[in-house]
């Protein structure tokens, strides 16, 4: 019976190790999704320009201002965006 009880234990170590790394897994999970903020962008974080993410205020906001540029005529849209680009680019020295 000792070959038995070797398997036994085997089993129930292959079972606690599996376990351990599925739940490594969900914990990992919910920690990229918040810590993915925090990461600088020159470690491989989100860039400025990324929209904000769904189920805030802010990416309501985004939807609503991007919907309200879809409606807009092509041509208000790119003088819009004209001189929103003028405002934001720090002045030539």
């Amino acid at each position: 019976m000792p070959a038995s009880s070797l398997r036994l234990t085997v089993a129930a170590t292959l079972s606690l190790l599996l376990s351990g790394l599925a739940g490594c897994g969900t914990v990992n999970e919910k920690l990229a999704s918040g810590m993915g903020d925090y990461v600088p962008q020159w470690a491989g974080g989100l860039p400025a320009n990324a929209p904000p993410r769904p189920g805030t205020a802010k990416y309501d906001a985004y939807i609503r201002e991007q919907e309200r540029l879809r409606s807009m005529p092509a041509a208000e849209r790119e003088k819009l965006e004209g001189q929103t680009a003028g405002q934001s680019s720090p002045p030539a020295q």
